[in-house]
């Protein structure tokens, strides 16, 4: 009898075919594990379930040896890394975010560019108001964080015809569609970015970046999109600029989330809020069981899996 359990999200005959040399388990983080957790070499996140049950098997698998999460962000396992067994590796999503991770930036770029959110707010009380109001083409965008989705914000951008794509990421470098600078750079660049997308991931260095000095050297009615991580943003010096009137924003996530009712963040002028919905969409089961068919390839053969972020022991990025 085999001891490699595969730990899937999704029934496995949904998912057929897979490599027969393994054997495949259902768990979406019910409260009974649906067999030993000791046998699972290869375990899938459940998706959306939160840190706590994400990570509730892990003490229990002493010989896993892959963690594949279906998030791009993997912050809330990295705190167990070090408690994985020595060369156990941690995956995230690769690109399986990125589709619909970019479609939402567009829409919430163009939404408050367009007036959307006072548009529906005036239809519900009767009221035709018309006003000019900035257009996505002809402007100046920022991408904060130019990895794959970054990329995917910049290829649904680019049919709206902005005036230039600014990318920003760790390091500088050369992309496929131009150059990317260095953080670093930050200072020089935002007073030129009319529109700021955010994009990177929440690490150690990335918590906080965009803080009241980086938000005050954004140009007067400026907008931020943050469809990344909310505790990138100092919520309080972004709220210090929306209620002065001088920047927007247009936020997938929040810091703290969910955000509470009462929160101020709710009220406040020039904001658009949707409740961290830029991954849960139709394009995510295809694109999960791509990945999941990819990944479990590989390991069935021996082979290395893809998207390694940390290993067991420590950290690696």
């Amino acid at each position: 009898m085999t001891t490699s359990d595969v730990w899937l999200p999704f029934p496995p005959e949904e998912l057929a075919p897979l490599p027969d040399t393994l054997n495949y388990v259902h768990w979406n983080g019910e409260p009974d594990f649906p067999a030993d957790p000791a046998r699972c070499v290869f375990y899938t996140v459940p998706y959306l379930k939160g840190p706590e049950v994400a990570t509730r098997p892990l003490p229990h698998m002493p010989g896993v040896r892959v963690v594949q999460t279906l998030t791009a962000g993997v912050e809330h396992m990295l705190p167990d890394v070090p408690r994985l067994p020595e060369g156990a590796v941690l995956c995230n999503a690769g690109p399986l975010h990125d589709t619909s991770t970019g479609e939402l930036a567009l829409a919430l770029a163009l939404a408050a560019q367009r007036g959307i959110p006072d548009a529906v707010r005036d239809a519900r009380e009767g009221r035709w108001a018309q006003a000019v109001r900035p257009s996505l083409a002809d402007r100046r965008v920022l991408i904060l964080g130019y990895g794959g989705i970054g990329a995917a914000v910049e290829e649904r951008l680019l049919p709206f015809e902005v005036a230039e794509v600014i990318r920003v990421a760790s390091r500088a470098r050369q992309s496929r569609r131009g150059p990317v600078h260095g953080v670093e750079s930050l200072p020089e660049l935002l007073p030129r970015a009319e529109i700021v997308f955010v994009t990177t991931p929440l690490t150690d260095a990335t918590r906080g970046l965009v803080d009241a000095g980086f938000l005050a050297r954004m140009p007067d009615d400026a907008l931020l999109v943050n469809v990344a991580r909310g505790a990138i943003v100092d919520t309080g010096a972004l709220l210090a600029e929306l209620e002065s009137g001088r920047l927007r924003a247009a936020l997938d996530v929040t810091d703290p989330e969910p955000l509470p009712a009462g929160h101020p963040l709710w009220q406040a002028p020039g904001v658009l809020i949707t409740p961290h919905v830029g991954g849960p969409t139709s394009a995510f089961r295809p694109r999960a069981e791509r990945l999941l068919h990819a990944q479990l390839a590989r390991f069935a053969a021996g082979e290395a899996p893809d998207h390694v972020v940390a290993t067991g022991g420590a950290p690696t990025g």
